[in-house]
């Protein structure tokens, strides 16, 4: 999605240039202003039909498109003759809110700067909100919307302390409430913005008012949290270093205290941990490598994470011991009726609830059952709230977020209340709920081996293919299944359903088709009477397609997902610990 927005905007930019083009070339004042003819400009703008405020496709004024070329003497004989000109924004959706000294700024040209600034460009008040300058995935890139976060962002120093020296708001933020120092977290050039940010700390010493530092965004995140969110390791790194003091020195070895504020969930529940471990951005979790990050993550897991992580695990499989054993040991008695359907098998069903608990071993029973419903009831109560923070399905996807182990555990309980509710009003069936609460309840305990590095990635593997490539091939496969299977029901549809036992149904036509897919069973059909020839065909068409094709993709599929998700199952581990 994310590529074709870009595509779409490049587009638009394209379209927007060649009619801006276009358009210079047909307007006087602005072809005089691109080809820096100073003298034409003179002319033009002391004549009477001469509008200064004429503007181009983008919305540019002669002043801008100047500026964009670089042209000096143009620049000065537009403020000398339109001196209105300086402060006027472009007024195109693309670039609504660039002024002159924007471009400038953006071209590093000194010299129209001052010029621009001696006469009277505002360097605080403008913003450059067009849809070519938002912060959003379909950019390539962005500087803010201030002149003084493009000048930083450019990496021109001079410039900076230019715009300062004039009266800059340092503390000035965009719409998304980022300051000058939340925009240089997001460049792509860490280095420069390192020491962009030293420079603009360097200025902000001197005031009185709460830091820049400190300042949070509309998405409550500081600078520092900013560049842990954006994976900028490199000016985390740098800030972390910053923040660091030296505890003590003997030879060669330093010991470094280091200020976890901001860093440790402890006092911050919006901490750069919380953060990290949430994030979709791979490079984020990369943050988990670094000092102080690494050593805290590490301590806090060894003293407090790994001992509750086992006590838990063990609480969790006794618990399903006991559920399995209520399970098992359900009360059933003997079928009271006769069977009357040759294909029916059923020889126990279960007891009311007034035969349910008479014996000793039915009080044992009892007492387990008792403990199944309130342990589901205490499940239900913790997991719930974590369920309902949930913001998107796609979070149940994510092996980092517990993937679909957040869902499970809230179901599981979910079925065993069922099955509690089926028991006291004497309801059939409860032998599904229970099936199923038992299998999602055993699955949960693939949950805990998050907690062990040798199992740990593993779950993450598993993870990573049931959501990925089973998730992609479940939809071809059922196609397949229902083609073929209809097939295989109309093609035997005439003919004596007692010969061919596996398809008599259209269910059962289905459930055989399955199992031929997955090679279970082999063609199941009775080779000592005449079959229609069209099955054949069918066949051979079913098994080039579904042995063949679709498992071998299969197959190959996971192969390549296994290998790309051994690059960073370690780190992936590290981040779900959390």
């Amino acid at each position: 999605m994310v590529p074709w927005r870009r595509q779409k905007q490049e587009e638009s930019a394209g379209e927007t240039s060649l009619l801006q083009q276009k358009r210079i070339r047909e307007l006087p004042i602005l072809y005089a202003a691109k080809r820096n003819r100073a003298k034409t400009l003179e002319k033009l703008l002391k004549l009477k039909s001469t509008e200064p405020l004429t503007r181009g496709a983008a919305g540019e004024t002669a002043l801008h498109v100047a500026v964009l070329y670089d042209n000096v003497e143009a620049v000065r004989v537009l403020l000398e003759e339109a001196p209105e000109l300086v402060n006027e924004p472009m007024t195109s959706d693309l670039y609504k809110g660039q002024t002159a000294l924007h471009i400038a700024v953006m071209r590093q040209n000194m010299v129209i700067v001052g010029d621009l600034i001696a006469k009277g460009a505002d360097v605080s008040a403008p913003q450059a909100v067009g849809s070519f300058f938002q912060l959003r995935p379909s950019n390539s890139f962005y500087y803010g919307e201030h002149i003084l976060s493009f000048a930083a962002c450019v990496g021109n120093a001079e410039l900076v302390r230019l715009l300062l020296s004039h009266g800059a708001d340092l503390e000035a933020k965009d719409s998304h409430g980022n300051t000058i120092l939340h925009i240089l977290a997001l460049q792509s050039n860490k280095m420069a913005a390192c020491q962009m940010y030293d420079l603009i700390m360097s200025y902000q010493q001197d005031k009185e008012s709460p830091g820049l530092e400190e300042t949070c965004n509309n998405d409550g995140l500081t600078p520092f949290k900013m560049a842990a969110v954006e994976g900028n390791t490199v000016l985390f790194q740098h800030l972390v270093q910053k923040r660091r003091h030296v505890h003590w020195t003997f030879g060669p070895i330093t010991c470094y205290l280091y200020d976890l504020n901001e860093i440790d969930t402890w006092e911050d529940a919006q901490s750069v941990l919380s953060l990290v471990v949430s994030e979709k951005n791979k490079e984020a979790r990369r943050i988990l490598d670094i000092s102080p990050v690494k050593e805290l993550v590490k301590r806090k897991w060894q003293r407090f994470g790994r001992p509750y992580f086992c006590l838990l695990a063990a609480v969790y499989v006794l618990y399903m011991a006991c559920v399995s054993m209520v399970c098992v040991n359900r009360p059933l008695k003997p079928r009271p009726d006769n069977v009357t359907d040759p294909r029916d098998m059923t020889l126990l069903v279960q007891k009311p609830l007034t035969e349910s608990y008479l014996t000793y071993d039915d009080h044992v029973r009892l007492a387990g059952e008792m403990i199944s419903v309130s342990g589901a009831i205490v499940i239900l109560l913790l997991k719930v709230p974590d369920l309902l923070q949930i913001r998107s399905v796609r979070s149940l996807t994510q092996a980092v977020h517990g993937g679909p182990f957040t869902l499970i555990i809230v179901v599981f309980p979910c079925l065993v209340l069922v099955v509690f509710i089926m028991r006291l009003t004497n309801t059939d069936g409860e032998v599904i709920p229970m099936s199923m609460a038992l299998v999602l309840g055993w699955c949960y305990v693939m949950y805990f081996a998050r907690g062990f590095q040798m199992l740990g990635p593993f779950t993450i593997m598993i993870n990573k293919m049931i959501f990925g490539d089973l998730l992609r091939f479940w939809w071809l496969m059922v196609v397949v299944i229902f083609g073929f299977s209809t097939a295989f029901y109309t093609i035997f549809q005439t003919v004596d359903q007692t010969q061919f036992g596996y398809f008599y149904s259209y269910l059962m036509s289905l459930f055989s088709t399955y199992e031929l897919f997955l090679n279970v069973i082999n063609s199941p059909t009775n080779y000592d009477v005449d079959l229609p020839i069209i099955f054949f065909v069918v066949y051979v068409i079913f098994t080039i397609i579904a042995n063949l094709l679709m498992l071998n993709i299969l197959i190959a599929m996971m192969g390549d997902t296994y290998w790309r998700v051994a690059q960073e199952r370690d780190e992936l581990w590290r981040a779900q610990v959390q």
